[in-house]
């Protein structure tokens, strides 16, 4: 077994479980939220909200833990396409670690929710959207530092054949149909049809490579 590989694929396996489990304890990766919604869904479940935020933290050290074992596997054969990739998916993963501290503050908001009314109830909403439009915004920023490094290991797959030709072209393809998504996005909100779609073919692309890198990882001497 060659660890670096089956970690890999392992990691890749793990950040799509973690994501997942995280929106059953009513964290949402991206999508629109009510605010007021989401405030009175915190103060009945202010338990649950923090394993969410938790969950999800631990997927973003998985992204991070992905990178290096990703860039130790492969990097070696094309040492500037790792080094994009790394620095990449780190800075993606980052930049939402970052913004967990400012989505952390759902709690203070609606510890005062509860026992508020009136214009104050109204200012505890307001800024509850300006929680989740830093949310959106820095998300759709993390996501273009994911599509570019996503498109480099993608493009090594292809280039150097160290995994399914197939895998490797519909990484790239959906690396930029995701990436054009985030980036359309950034620029207007109510455009998400192609992010949608791109991330579709994400989530595809890495369950079917991490899914492979498991088996490889295993079948090699």
């Amino acid at each position: 077994m060659i660890i670096e590989i089956w970690l890999s694929g392992f990691f890749f396996l793990f950040i799509i479980v973690t994501n997942i489990t995280s929106g059953l304890f009513g964290y949402k990766t991206v999508g629109d939220v009510d605010a007021e919604t989401q405030l009175q869904y915190i103060t009945k479940n202010p338990s649950k909200f923090k394993i969410g935020v938790v969950i999800i933290l631990l997927e973003h050290l998985g992204i991070i833990s992905l990178a290096i074992t990703l860039f130790i596997a492969f990097g070696p054969y094309n040492l500037t396409l790792g080094i994009i990739w790394c620095i990449s998916r780190v800075l993606e993963a980052l930049i939402q670690i970052y913004d967990k501290k400012n989505y952390w503050g759902f709690l203070n908001l609606a510890a005062k929710y509860s026992g508020t009314s009136g214009s104050e109830k109204d200012a505890l909403i307001d800024s509850s959207n300006n929680i989740f439009k830093t949310k959106k915004l820095r998300f759709a920023i993390a996501q273009l530092f994911f599509s570019i490094g996503t498109f480099g290991y993608s493009i090594l797959f292809v280039i150097y054949g160290v995994a399914p030709l197939f895998i490797g072209w519909f990484g790239i393809i959906a690396s930029i149909i995701y990436g054009l998504g985030s980036g359309l996005f950034l620029r207007k909100s109510d455009i998400k049809a192609l992010w949608s779609i791109g991330g579709l073919l994400i989530l595809i692309f890495e369950l079917t490579l991490g899914i492979w890198l498991l088996w490889y990882s295993v079948i090699v001497p």
